[in-house]
């Protein structure tokens, strides 16, 4: 006799719904809304930056055109997080992020990277090649980025703290600085050919590019290991606040 095709068919698998170390079924955090009392600092920010990047802007002795192509990104970043806001606030921590990468943005934009003071104190002091300025602005353009990415991740996907959500967060922001270079070497031939270096700053170093992405990538890696934690306590932070009211 054979058994009854009852008892023949396989129990369906659930092995898909079983939460893992690195996933989740859902979110990990619930959505949260902003609100008039979250967006304080923010504001306040905000306001400190509003007249350093107009004076900064008038009074660029390398003009207006170059401080716009190198401020841009964070002006981009600070209209993207205003719009998303209601809908998707960040955590406290990630806009002391923008407001620090923007004045690192902004300083690069008013001198240019190549000739900024604090560069040149820098390389004559140490005895260095060339200004090391543009080394700081990539090492930032990975390490503070790497919150916004990270946090994103933790509060739209399913993955959790660990393994997947620390590669996906280097990924993205490799990928980010990679593209960056991209749009640096298409503006320049667009908008000033022949004086692009000035723009690019490579200070004749033809390695520059690769030096510029490996650096984002080690900010972003140093932004993981070190800050990790104090992130995440904030984002936390933002999701208490929000229950509360």
């Amino acid at each position: 006799m054979h058994p009854p095709a009852s008892r023949m068919t396989p129990e369906p698998s659930t092995e898909a719904a079983v939460p893992t170390r690195d996933f989740a079924p859902t979110p990990v955090f619930p959505p949260v809304h902003g609100t008039r009392e979250e967006a304080r600092l923010a504001l306040l920010l905000a306001g400190v930056l509003a007249p350093i990047l107009l004076l900064t802007l008038i009074f660029s002795p390398t003009g207006q055109l170059n401080w716009l192509l190198e401020t841009g990104p964070g002006l981009v970043g600070m209209v993207v997080l205003a719009a998303t806001f209601r809908r998707f606030p960040m955590s406290r921590w990630v806009y002391v992020c923008v407001f620090l990468h923007v004045l690192v943005l902004t300083y690069g934009g008013f001198y240019t990277y190549a000739l900024t003071p604090l560069g040149n104190w820098a390389r004559d002091t140490f005895g260095l090649m060339r200004n090391p300025y543009d080394r700081l602005g990539h090492f930032a353009q990975g390490f503070f980025p790497a919150f916004i990415i990270r946090e994103v991740l933790l509060r739209r996907t399913p993955l959790r703290r660990g393994g997947w959500l620390n590669f996906l967060t280097g990924s993205v922001a490799l990928a980010i600085s990679a593209f960056y270079e991209l749009l640096e070497w298409w503006a320049a031939l667009l908008l000033d050919p022949e004086g692009g270096d000035t723009f690019l700053g490579t200070q004749g170093d033809i390695w520059d590019a690769q030096w510029d992405m490996f650096l984002a990538l080690c900010g972003a890696t140093v932004a993981i290991a070190a800050f990790g934690r104090a992130h995440l306590r904030s984002v936390e932070e933002l999701v208490a606040r929000a229950r509360v009211t």
